[in-house]
């Protein structure tokens, strides 16, 4: 059923959360669909390094970050700091190499390395380009399924 799976746990990447907190002067969603993915997942799932760039991003909007933060650490919220380990900055290595011609980097692989791990293949993302073709698994034959 469509609606059971946009209630499924999804992992955040960096442009998927900025625009899913991002709101207009009074308090509506600058982007409707990115925050209704927030929502409705039963998990939200944020890579360490995705919460490094996040922070960088909103350097200048601390109250903003400070109220991620508390969301985060907050029992009663659906999110989960994921802490990547060494075999998933490894794993986001192999990815970067393996799909050069993609540039996904360290933080987007990271993204791509624990979605594989976690075995959470929806992905809260702006960046369609650099997710859309990347295949993950054993085989690299595992596509993800990007939100909104």
């Amino acid at each position: 059923m469509p609606g059971d799976r946009a209630r499924g746990p999804l992992i955040a990447d960096t442009g998927g959360i900025l625009r899913a907190l991002a709101s207009h002067p009074d308090g509506r969603p600058s982007w409707p669909a990115h925050e209704a993915a927030l929502r409705l997942a039963s998990a939200i799932i944020v890579p360490t390094l995705v919460l490094a760039e996040v922070d960088y991003f909103l350097r200048g909007h601390r109250p903003a970050m400070r109220k991620l933060l508390a969301e985060i650490f907050d029992p009663k919220t659906t999110y989960e700091l994921e802490v990547a380990t060494p075999a998933d900055i490894v794993r986001a290595m192999e990815l970067d190499a393996k799909f050069r011609e993609l540039e996904i980097g360290l933080v987007d692989g990271t993204v791509a390395a624990v979605a594989e791990r976690r075995r959470v293949y929806r992905i809260l993302t702006i960046d369609h380009d650099d997710f859309a073709p990347l295949r993950v698994g054993p085989a690299y034959r595992l596509a993800f399924t990007l939100v909104p």
